[in-house]
């Protein structure tokens, strides 16, 4: 697949021309929208516990919804944010289980032990089964709990299934990545399987239907059959917009005239999925839902920039904890919030929903003890201050240590050759290797020669293994500030000493040959036993399902494709 984009444009140029300006990001595009004098009073205090439903998109970069400023159609998400209240200092992490997990657990990943990458199709590895679950503590309060869509965060045993960790029903995938129609997933030349599940079955019958549109006419149907005058908790995990990128035709042809063809595939499946979010929120007005409910909305991490995401103004992409890595889009929907259509400059991090949605739904937490979340509806719906005022982006001690780091210039409190992020008040701090570092701009400007990676890069970080901002002046990082204020950084690096003295162990077991899919029946799924540790050893080369054709895996090839383009870019960061 060609992969275009705007390049050879140095960052002079790109100042020169506006791109990077504090104009950039004009008011009407993330001000708060205008109240009407004629606007309904103040809501009431509801007296029941409300509907929750929790949406969550796969790779969608900060860019890519039309309040940003995209050029990518989104009238659903913008008329709900609109109408309710966007949050622009929204923080979510760099990929995908470290994202989920924190949702789930509402704690940092040190102290699940998930800190470093993801959960891979072949390890014996899960969420941690002694963590007390989001869902889980809404079934304590009365819910019906539902889950649709992408799980990722580990199948190895059954235990670790989505329906054994709090959901009542389950339809989606288990895996990082499937075909939208097929429902393949290749983790490697020959390691390919089905990975589709209805509960703890492999929903063999729904292959072909696409995923985006099987998700929402999935919760569409659990709304038909459940009663509003009881509480429900829908959790909606669309595989959209992760690659391989597939969308219906008739979607791609509305951005025929993109010249990126990435990008015109991308911005297809963000309208797509557009659409299934208007019509979730249809069901939840058609079966008398609506009134008493919370709509949240929220990103993954940033959007992946060569796969056609833009996170534009923002620094960084997708698997780097620059602001375009872990920056994301969030804004709640609801009847029931007071201060409406407004903007919400509040401090938000992805561990704050557990607390909030609980108390929410007037669950108990008096006994969950350790969250890292904070209750955040009083600044969410009043506009109250935030309680919280930092965040732990992450301490990853696996990840490969910054060639030019050291104890010495971590003033003796850290190695600064240990990746590590923490946001505490105005201040950001990075050490270690944060990722690959530019600015892209909107991948629609093709009319330049030469490939986006040459793009030409800062260097200033060549031998660097520290960073300092000050994200509320300095939003696109485009200002190291570690010299000159050494008093912040010594600050911030002694808060990372204080949690990383909490972390735990990180947990990430080498792959299991056993759960190749054709021990499986040709599909991904549980393969341990409950009795089985994690460090099983046995097992042999799989063998070839007998009673199933091995069907080919359309995205090894493109899986593979990526993985080289990344080491390629991998190679020339900073």
């Amino acid at each position: 697949m060609a992969v275009y984009a705007l390049t050879g444009f140095s960052l002079v140029s790109l100042l020169s021309f506006g791109y990077l300006s504090w104009d950039w990001m004009k008011p009407s595009l993330v001000a708060d929208v205008a109240t009407d004098p004629m606007e309904k009073p103040l809501p009431p205090t509801f007296t029941r516990p409300p509907h929750i439903i929790f949406i969550l998109t796969d790779d969608q970069g900060y860019h890519d919804i039309g309040y940003h400023g995209s050029d990518i159609q989104t009238p659903t998400l913008d008329r709900l944010a609109a109408e309710g209240v966007k949050l622009e200092n929204y923080y979510i992490q760099p990929i995908c289980t470290p994202s989920r997990s924190q949702l789930i657990t509402g704690r940092y990943q040190i102290h699940t032990g998930l800190q470093h990458s993801i959960i891979r199709p072949r390890q014996p590895n899960c969420l941690p089964l002694d963590q007390v679950t989001l869902p889980q503590k809404l079934q304590e309060a009365g819910y019906s709990t539902h889950m649709v869509g992408k799980w990722h965060l580990g199948f190895y045993k059954k235990e670790c299934l989505p329906t054994r960790r709090g959901f009542d029903t389950f339809l989606g995938s288990l895996t990082g990545n499937v075909d939208y129609y097929t429902y393949d997933n290749c983790d490697g030349p020959g390691v390919c399987g089905y990975d589709l599940h209805e509960g703890e079955d492999v929903a063999w019958d729904q292959s072909g239907k696409y995923s985006t549109f099987l998700y929402a006419q999935r919760v569409s149907k659990i709304l038909a059959s459940h009663s509003p005058k009881e509480p429900i908790f829908i959790y909606v995990a669309f595989q959209a917009v992760h690659t391989p990128l597939q969308s219906p035709k008739e979607y791609i042809y509305r951005y025929r005239s993109m010249g990126n063809v990435a990008r015109r595939k991308y911005a297809a499946m963000v309208t797509c999925m557009d659409e299934a979010v208007k019509n979730i929120t249809w069901a939840l007005k058609k079966y008398g839902y609506y009134d008493n409910s919370v709509i949240v909305f929220s990103t993954d991490n940033g959007g992946q920039t060569f796969s056609g995401g833009s996170n534009w103004p923002l620094r960084g992409r997708k698997g780097t904890y620059w602001e375009g890595g872990v920056r994301g889009i969030g804004f709640v929907h609801s009847p029931l919030i007071k201060r409406k259509r407004r903007t919400s400059w509040a401090l938000v991090h992805i561990t704050d929903w557990y607390p909030t949605l609980v108390s929410l739904a007037r669950g108990n937490l008096s006994n969950v003890q350790g969250l890292d979340g904070y209750d955040v509806w009083p600044a969410i719906s009043e506009g109250k201050e935030s309680p919280r005022t930092e965040i732990l982006h992450n301490i990853d001690p696996l990840y490969n240590h910054a060639k030019y780091g050291s104890l010495e210039d971590g003033f003796g409190i850290w190695n600064t050759a240990v990746q590590a992020s923490i946001r505490v008040g105005e201040w950001k701090l990075l050490t270690g290797d944060p990722g690959y570092s530019d600015w892209i701009p909107p991948q629609t400007l093709t009319n330049f020669p030469g490939s986006w990676w040459n793009l030409e890069r800062l260097t200033d970080g060549l031998r660097k293994s520290m960073w300092l901002f000050n994200i509320t002046a300095d939003p696109y990082e485009r200002y190291d500030l570690s010299e000159q204020r050494p008093d912040v950084v010594r600050t911030l690096l002694m808060r990372l000493v204080h949690y990383n003295r909490t972390a735990i162990p990180v947990r990430y077991p080498a792959e299991n040959p056993r759960a190749h899919p054709d021990f499986n029946g040709g599909a991904w799924g549980p393969w341990a036993s409950e009795d089985d540790g994690e460090e099983w050893e046995g097992g042999r080369e799989p063998l070839k399902s007998r009673n199933k054709k091995k069907k080919k895996c359309k995205i090894c090839k493109l899986r593979s494709f990526f993985r080289k383009l990344n080491t390629r870019l991998m190679s020339n960061r900073i």
